[in-house]
Parts: structure tokens; C-alpha cells; sequence
């Protein structure tokens, strides 16, 4: 039982390897760091799915990845969710010219919450034109603010009448970002809407074990063969080290105490 389990998580760990939005948005990130983070995502059990970066390090991450197979991913509206439309709509054009392929929006979330539900919709729908076709738009709800299920939920469709290609939970900037409840919650807004659009897991996912409830609830929610690259990501700074020790047959334990 034991080695099946440990196969079993094997399998999670690949899945979300080749899901992986491996990210760095941090304050003090520079070119020598992005140019770690290329190098990084592309490892010895495949690429992983993206990497995320500031919009400013687009154009240096297209050009160390671009024939990789490994996309770029870049956040705007990030993370306060509050910027000025114009000025957002803008630094999307700019994004997508320099090589990104797929822009992480944090919703109008503030707003949202003190009812002024359409400023959601109107922002999604801006984003989308503004990034063009064959450009995957990722609205990010940030759900850990938002709390409440019904406000998940609500949210979540509103992000989809927008046009959004995945929902994603967190920026990974506040005290509560990704949970399984949340994820549960905008997996079934996807599901009853019918619309054609993807689950992004954000914030907190450190683990191959972490990784493995994200696709099982995806898996339970959605059917097995519905998480894939295309429409299941995960956004992580720390994960891809825990998923190749995973698949290296290094346990969580021994990547604990060696960590």
C-alpha cells in the first residue's frame, strides 16, 4: 500500500510539474534572477507549463525561453487590484508585444465587495481585448479576501461572463491565499457555466502532497482527464523543487529536514 501511494504521488508530482506556473514576483527580483528561473524550468523530468514574472522581465524571459516550449506568463492589476484601467489595458499591449503569452489580472476585488459587481466584468472584458487573440487572460479573484463561498462563487462567474480563461485564486501577497475549499467552489462555477476556462491554484502550494489535492479535487470535480497543461496550472515559487525531489523518490520528510 505504501508503494502505491508513493507511485501514486510519483504520478501527482509529474502532472503538476508539467502544470507548473513557476513563478518569481518578488520586490527584489532582477535579470541575474530571472535568468535562474529559465534555467530552472526546464529540468531533467520535463518544462514546466510557464513561468510568471514582472512585466518589465517579459522580454528577457522570451528571450531565454521562447524556444523551450515553456510559455510567459506576466501579472497586471497586481496585486492591490485597484490600478487605473487605461494604465492597465496599456501594460498589456506592452506585455504581449515583448512575448508574453498569458497575462495573470487581478480583479477590480475591492470594488466587488462593496457591491459595484459590473466593474469586474468591464475590467475582464478590457484585459481580453487588450491582449488579443491566442493570449490566455487569468483573473485572479483573490479569494482569501473575498472569504466568503457566495463570494467566490459570484466573483468566479462574473470573471467568466468577462471572458477570463482561468480563474485564479490568489496574488500570494495577502495572510490567506489558496484552499481547497475556494478551489472546490471556483472549479464548480467553471463546471456549471460550461464555459471552456481553466483553475489556477496560487499562493501556499509547497508541497508534492499540496499539489496532488489540487489535482484530485480536480479530478474529482471535473473528471480525470480534465487537468492538463491546458486548463490546470499551478502558481508557485518553491513547488518545483518539492515535485523533482518527489520524482527524484525523495520523501517529504527527508525534503523537510534537509530544507
Amino acid at each position: 500500500m505504501v508503494e502505491d501511494d508513493e507511485i501514486g504521488l510519483r504520478k501527482a508530482a509529474l502532472r503538476a510539474l508539467h502544470s507548473l506556473d513557476l513563478t518569481n514576483l518578488e520586490h527584489d527580483c532582477d535579470e541575474a534572477a530571472i535568468q535562474t528561473l529559465a534555467r530552472r524550468a526546464i529540468t531533467a523530468h520535463g518544462n514546466v507549463a510557464a513561468v510568471c514574472v514582472w512585466p518589465r522581465f517579459v522580454g528577457e524571459a522570451h528571450r531565454l525561453l521562447a524556444h523551450q516550449g515553456v510559455r510567459i506568463a506576466t501579472v497586471v492589476n497586481f496585486p492591490a487590484g485597484d490600478d487605473d484601467p487605461g494604465e492597465i489595458a496599456d501594460l498589456t499591449e506592452t506585455a504581449v508585444e515583448a512575448g508574453a503569452g498569458e497575462i495573470d489580472m487581478v480583479i477590480p476585488y475591492k470594488a466587488f465587495l462593496e457591491g459595484r459587481e459590473e466593474r469586474v466584468i468591464t475590467l475582464v472584458k478590457r484585459v481580453r481585448r487588450a491582449a488579443g487573440r491566442g493570449v490566455l487572460v487569468k483573473a485572479i479573484l483573490e479569494t482569501g479576501v473575498l472569504e466568503r463561498e457566495e463570494a467566490v462563487r459570484r466573483a468566479a462567474e462574473l470573471a467568466l461572463e468577462g471572458g477570463a480563461d482561468f480563474l485564479k485564486t490568489s496574488t500570494g501577497k495577502t495572510p490567506v491565499s489558496a484552499t481547497l475549499r475556494a478551489a472546490r467552489t471556483m472549479l464548480e462555477a467553471i463546471r456549471d457555466s460550461e464555459a471552456q476556462a481553466g483553475l489556477k491554484p496560487s499562493g501556499g502550494v509547497s508541497k508534492s502532497t499540496d499539489a496532488a489535492n489540487y489535482l484530485d479535487l480536480a479530478d474529482e470535480v471535473m473528471g480525470e482527464s480534465w487537468a492538463t497543461p491546458e486548463t490546470f496550472r499551478i502558481g508557485a515559487s518553491g513547488l518545483l523543487d518539492a515535485l523533482v525531489a518527489t520524482l527524484d523518490g525523495v520523501d517529504e520528510e527527508t525534503q523537510a529536514e534537509s530544507g
